[in-house]
């Protein structure tokens, strides 16, 4: 036989250069966590942590941990096959009515990751004859489920009712209708105008869905998520995804919503049907974290005084950064390797921060994406604001650029 050649796997971006240049940063080892927003990271030692996504600083809380170990000792570390057989769990119906109460919907559903939710969900509820309508910058997993559902499926340009609108009635007439949106887009940080999409749908007669992966536990003044942060009744919105891996400390992701809905995907959607069912430990840990969250109140307003803090030293600073009503702070360094030097000033300095690049988001738009939690104090934030502004100005990168009119 002849001798076969590997495939030759390549990234889309350049990884092995990164490598070669000392500026890749993914895939690190973290060790263990310290007190307050830090983390112990394989090769770099203890550092702030501003990359996280625990935005209610649940990871670790000890209720957490005893509930995952209770889980354990009662059930093992695993189930005994797919939900709809033998892996169900008396854990798992709980914490679908937890969900469902915290939600305001009639029921819930739990996947086995966020990802399988949201490609499950669409590619179940809707196929050929029906219409799906996606913000520019959803998550991947939505459009992931929208090309294996069939359906006709287009875009809006980012946050533009208008051109939603535009959208909605160019939809055929027939079949089902659906927007979907983030209601916090993970890239940039800001929120889906909600009022304006149901406002939309109700009009041309379409379905709302919402992906709150970014939103439960951050916004509302209780962290119940979009229709709480703009004072709309649970209703809103006809199918909520989310996760469990996020503000909720464990793995795994949840459709909520009617009962007739959640009870024909669990009998028809592949994604629910043919994966293992969520282990004993995670579905407890899930269980405990939204109990934790109703009980201690103070840590959504503490995230909520740290986001508006963080806004204020971001917009004191000469950085480049958006500014959103979420956790998620993008400060734009443009080439992608600019992002990876900063990144690497950073890490150098004791703070860990993520450059996003190009293909997650557009070319020229390389961002350090920092997440802010309810843990960080006054004092992280401004260490953390210090850092970058030192290494945008000493590489000449993530700088406002100044308006003509306003140069001397």
């Amino acid at each position: 036989m002849s001798e076969r050649k590997p495939p030759a796997w390549t990234p889309s971006w350049p990884v092995a250069e990164g490598r070669d240049r000392d500026l890749y940063f993914y895939l690190q080892p973290t060790e263990g966590y310290a007190a307050g927003a830090r983390a112990r990271v394989a090769g770099a030692g203890e550092m702030l942590m501003l990359g996280s996504y625990s935005y209610l600083g649940l990871n670790g809380h000890p209720r957490i941990t005893h509930a995952a170990h209770e889980a354990i000792e009662r059930y093992g570390t695993g189930t005994h096959g797919v939900r709809l057989l033998a892996g169900t769990l008396d854990l798992h119906k709980a914490l679908e009515s937890k969900i469902a109460s915290f939600k305001g919907t009639e029921d819930a559903l739990v996947f086995s990751s966020g990802y399988l939710a949201n490609v499950s969900v669409i590619a179940c509820l809707f196929g050929r004859g029906d219409t799906i309508i996606c913000d520019k910058l959803d998550h991947a997993s939505i459009v992931d489920g929208c090309a294996l559902s069939g359906a006709d499926f287009v875009y809006f340009r980012h946050n533009d009712p208008g051109h939603l609108e535009t959208r909605l009635k160019a939809a055929r007439p027939s079949g089902k209708r659906v927007v979907i949106v983030d209601a916090v887009f993970s890239m940039d940080g800001d929120v889906a105008p909600l009022p304006e999409i149901v406002g939309l749908c109700r009009r041309y007669d379409g379905l709302v869905m919402t992906d709150e992966a970014h939103s439960i536990g951050v916004l509302g003044a209780t962290g119940r998520g979009i229709e709480e942060h703009f004072g709309f009744p649970s209703d809103a919105v006809d199918i909520k995804i989310g996760t469990l891996s996020k503000a909720i400390p464990s793995v795994g992701g949840y459709v909520a919503g009617s009962r007739a809905m959640c009870d024909f995907l669990a009998h028809q959607a592949r994604g629910f049907i043919y994966s293992g069912a969520l282990p004993p430990p995670q579905t407890a840990a899930a269980l405990a974290a939204f109990e934790l969250i109703l009980a201690e109140p103070e840590r959504v307003k503490r995230l909520h005084a740290n986001m508006r803090a963080f806004a204020g030293l971001l917009a004191d600073s000469p950085l480049d950064a958006r500014r959103g009503e979420s956790a998620i702070f993008p400060i734009v360094c443009g080439d992608d390797w600019d992002g990876w030097k900063l990144a690497r000033y950073c890490q150098k300095n004791g703070l860990y921060v993520q450059c996003i690049p190009h293909p997650v988001v557009p070319k020229g738009s390389a961002r350090l994406r920092a997440s802010v939690t309810s843990e960080h104090s006054e004092t992280d934030l401004r260490q953390a604001v210090d850092i970058i502004t030192r290494g945008a100005a000493e590489l000449g990168v993530a700088l406002r650029v100044k308006r003509p009119e306003a140069a001397e």
